[in-house]
């Protein structure tokens, strides 16, 4: 049985939105916020989450693990000094998604905000 399985397909092959997720990830550790359609910020938020909560314990084998999701080293860096020491008291929910009231001029696709919570 399939239940809670779902996945945001995105349109794309299994390793592009695997590389995808990725890369949105970096982005929002490095600027704190981007600015990405509504499915693609709903689809990396968890990603994301998982991740903070993760790098609020910081120990080499976290780090190892937040590698092994991000494969970025300055991201990680970033991730365990910068941003994770922001949410030591909270308990979740550490990102947000805005709606922005303008679609997309191209394909009319709905546009969001998704950053972190200050």
């Amino acid at each position: 049985m399939r239940h809670q399985k779902q996945k945001y397909k995105l349109g794309v092959s299994p390793s592009h939105r695997g590389s995808m997720i990725k890369n949105l990830a970096i982005e929002i550790i490095d600027h704190g916020q981007i600015k990405t359609t509504h499915t693609r910020a709903k689809a990396v938020k968890g990603y994301v989450e998982k991740l903070i909560t993760l790098a609020k314990v910081d120990s080499v084998a976290n780090r190892r693990l937040a590698f092994k999701k991000l494969n970025n080293k300055a991201a990680v860096q970033t991730l365990f000094t910068e941003v994770a020491p922001k949410f030591k008291e909270r308990n979740g929910g550490y990102t947000r998604i805005m709606r922005m009231a303008d679609n997309r001029v191209g394909d009319n696709a709905k546009m969001a905000y998704i950053a972190l919570v200050d």
